[in-house]
C-alpha cells in the first residue's frame, strides 16, 4: 500500500487530488455535535495543501436514498473544515455535476473544495458493478490522483471507496495508514495480557468479532445493551431489558468456548435500571435504581452497568498490556446512565497499556463525556471498519489501495 508520503515525495504542486474522507458527523438541527471525524482528516488535507495540491474532498453523510436530501447536506461539514483549516473551502452543491466541475476548475494550488454528499447519487452505493463503475468514472474526471483517508467507510464496497482507486493513481492518507498500523497491533504479535471491552446495544453486531476474539483475547468484558442477552443466557431474569432471544444459542456457545479456551468472559454483577427509557433530548432527571444483575425487577430495564461492575471491569483492565474498547457500557448520552462508560474510560486512562478506542459511539462518548482524547493510545474513526478488520475480513477500501 503506497502512502501519502510517497505521493508528496513525487510532488503534487498544481495537481488535483481527490481525498475520500469520512465527514459523516452527527448533526442536530443542522449543527455538528461532534467534529472528531473532520479533525481526523486534517493532517492529510494540510499536507496536500501545503505541497500545493488542489484538494477535492468527498464524503458521505447519513443514509439518503440515492437522491439529494437537504437534511444530509455536507455544507455544515465543509464550513467546519474551513474553520479548522483557517482557510476558505469551496462547496459544490452537487457531486459530479456542473457545480462540482466549476468548484474544482476554480481551485488555486493549495486550496480545498468539498463536493456534495456522495450518497446523493445512486451509483455510489449500487450493488451493480456497472452502475457503480459509471459513477466512479464521473468522480475520476474531477482529479488526477486519489487519496483514501475515510477509514470509517473502507468496509463498504462503494464507488468512491472501491472502484475509484482503480481509475487513478492511489495512495493511503495519514489517517488510514495510522488506523491500519494500530489494528495490526491488535491482531499481529499482540502484547499480553490483551483485554477487550465490548458494549453497545445489540449482541448481533458483535457476534463475529467475539467469535474471533475468543481465540485471541485473554479477557472479554461485556457491557451495554448486549450484556442482557449474556445475562439471560446464564439463566438470569432480565426484566424489560433489551434482549435478542434469537442470539441466545450463539451466546451460550461462546460462554462455553471461552471457558474451554481459558478466556475470562466477564459480565455485569450489578446494573442500573429504570421503568422507562430516559429522554435523551431534554436530559430530564429519571429514576435510576441499582440492582444485582440477577435481581432485575420484571418492570425495569437495564440501562447501564452498575458501580460494582465498573470497579470489577477496572480491576480486569488494570494489568493489561493491550486494550481494545468498542461500545459504551450504557446509555451514556443521559447523565443518569453514563457512569459505567466513564468507569471504562477512566480505567483506560489509568492503565499503562496500549489503549485503542474502537470508533463509533465509544469515540463519541470519550468526547461528549469530557475526556482528553490525546490521553488514549488511539481513538479510531471507524467502529464498523475496526470490528470487521478484527474479524479478519477483507475490507474493500483497503484492498483497493493495496494493489
Amino acid at each position: 500500500m503506497k502512502t501519502i508520503d510517497e505521493l508528496l515525495a513525487e510532488g503534487v504542486d498544481g495537481r488535483r487530488v481527490f481525498v475520500r474522507a469520512d465527514l459523516n458527523v452527527p448533526l442536530a438541527d443542522g449543527r455538528i455535535t461532534d467534529d472528531g471525524r473532520i479533525r481526523a482528516v486534517l493532517p492529510t488535507v494540510r499536507a496536500l495543501t501545503e505541497a500545493g495540491a488542489k484538494v477535492v474532498v468527498a464524503s458521505h453523510l447519513g443514509r439518503p436514498k440515492g437522491a439529494p436530501d437537504p437534511a444530509f447536506s455536507l455544507r455544515p461539514a465543509a464550513e467546519r473544515l474551513g474553520e479548522l483549516l483557517d482557510a476558505p473551502v469551496a462547496f459544490a452543491q452537487d457531486t459530479v455535476g456542473p457545480a462540482a466541475h466549476e468548484a474544482v476548475e476554480g481551485l488555486e494550488p493549495g486550496r480545498v473544495a468539498v463536493v456534495e454528499n456522495l450518497r446523493f447519487n445512486a451509483g455510489e452505493t449500487s450493488e451493480d458493478d456497472t452502475e457503480r463503475g459509471q459513477f466512479a468514472d464521473r468522480l475520476a474526471a474531477l482529479a488526477d490522483v486519489y487519496v483514501g483517508d475515510g477509514f470509517g467507510a473502507v468496509h463498504r464496497k462503494h464507488a468512491s471507496v472501491f472502484d475509484l482507486p482503480a481509475r487513478l493513481p492511489h495512495y493511503a492518507g495519514h489517517l488510514i495508514a495510522t488506523e491500519v498500523g494500530v489494528l495490526k497491533k491488535l491482531t499481529e504479535d499482540v502484547e499480553r495480557p490483551y483485554v477487550v471491552a465490548l458494549g453497545g446495544s445489540k449482541v448481533s453486531d458483535k457476534l463475529a468479532v467475539i467469535d474471533e476474539l475468543l481465540g485471541k483475547a485473554d479477557k472479554l468484558l461485556i457491557g451495554g445493551g448486549m450484556a442482557f442477552t449474556f445475562l439471560k443466557a446464564k439463566g438470569y431474569e432480565i426484566g424489560a431489558s433489551l434482549v435478542q432471544d434469537d442470539q441466545l444459542p450463539a451466546v451460550r456457545e461462546y460462554v462455553e468456548r471461552a471457558e474451554r479456551n481459558g478466556v475470562e468472559l466477564v459480565v455485569p454483577v450489578d446494573v442500573v435500571v429504570a421503568a422507562e427509557f430516559p429522554d435523551l433530548k431534554t436530559k430530564a432527571p429519571s429514576s435510576p435504581e441499582t440492582v444485582a444483575a440477577d435481581a432485575i425487577p420484571s418492570d425495569r430495564m437495564g440501562l447501564d452497568i452498575g458501580p460494582e461492575s465498573g470497579k470489577l471491569y477496572a480491576s480486569k483492565l488494570a494489568d493489561a498490556a493491550t486494550v481494545f474498547w468498542n461500545g459504551p457500557m450504557g446509555v451514556f448520552e443521559h447523565p443518569d446512565y453514563a457512569e459505567g462508560t466513564k468507569a471504562i474510560a477512566r480505567a483506560l486512562l489509568d492503565s499503562e497499556a496500549f489503549t485503542v478506542v474502537g470508533g463509533g459511539d465509544s469515540a463519541a462518548a470519550v468526547r461528549i463525556l469530557g475526556f482528553d482524547e490525546n490521553a488514549f493510545g488511539h481513538i479510531s474513526t471507524g467502529g464498523g471498519a475496526s470490528l470487521e478488520y478484527l474479524e479478519g475480513r477483507t475490507l474493500p477500501g483497503l484492498a483497493a489501495l493495496e494493489d
